[in-house]
């Protein structure tokens, strides 16, 4: 029901327009290595999932939110969202690996099967925390369109620059940053280096689900 209002209601366009621009300039300047294309494209396209899981969320009346949490519980209704925000954010994840077959963006001449296992692990790292910032600016937990506008922005400036290199505290945010440097480098990332990319992704994420659970609660 949530996928179906988001799509009739209008409201995924603009999130789809953003994804083919940035999929157009990411891929529209030549052929690169496929873990460096899709380190950019997880990197770019972490903004608009939040976005999108946001615009999805909203979709929904308040009224029709409460009512719903009262049916079928609060968590049931919330994990609802979050699930309906992974089917799409999946969807996009998937054109943005098919996207530089299309503009022949890809130099299959260099690494080319660890590169898409990379460029996968890449995307998979970052939807989940661009649903976490996505759910976080909702309505449902800011009360208002404009402070969740704040948030969202907010948060998406600070994912880009608190991780950057040198940066001073780059575990406030998801290691989108730190996953792109890690695929853009002249050697492939070892093993050690993913997995704590892995464990980092995982446990912010675990903290942000948990803050908007509990906000969730709270303002319900």
């Amino acid at each position: 029901m949530r996928i179906a209002g988001f799509v009739r209601g209008g409201r995924a366009l603009a999130p789809l327009i953003a994804v083919l621009v940035e999929l157009g300039i990411i891929y529209g300047g030549g052929a690169s290595p496929a873990a460096v294309a899709y380190g950019y494209s997880a990197a770019a396209l972490f903004p608009v999932i939040a976005w999108l899981t946001k615009l999805l969320l909203d979709a929904e009346p308040d009224v029709q939110r409460r009512l719903a949490r009262l049916s079928i519980g609060p968590t049931r209704e919330a994990t609802a969202g979050v699930l309906a925000a992974l089917v799409l954010s999946l969807a996009v994840c998937v054109a943005a690996m098919a996207a530089p077959w299309l503009f022949n963006g890809i130099d299959t001449r260099v690494n080319l099967g660890a590169g898409l296992a990379l460029g996968v692990l890449a995307h998979l790292l970052a939807v989940p925390a661009a649903i976490a910032v996505g759910a976080l600016a909702s309505r449902a937990v800011t009360g208002s369109i404009r402070l969740g506008v704040t948030v969202l922005v907010v948060s998406a400036v600070l994912v880009v620059v608190l991780g950057l290199s040198g940066s001073i505290a780059p575990w406030l945010v998801p290691p989108v940053m730190a996953t792109a440097r890690a695929l853009n480098g002249k050697y492939l990332p070892t093993a050690d280096r993913l997995a704590f990319l892995t464990g980092w992704a995982a446990l912010w994420c675990a903290a942000a689900f948990t803050g908007y659970g509990w906000l969730r609660r709270a303002r319900s």
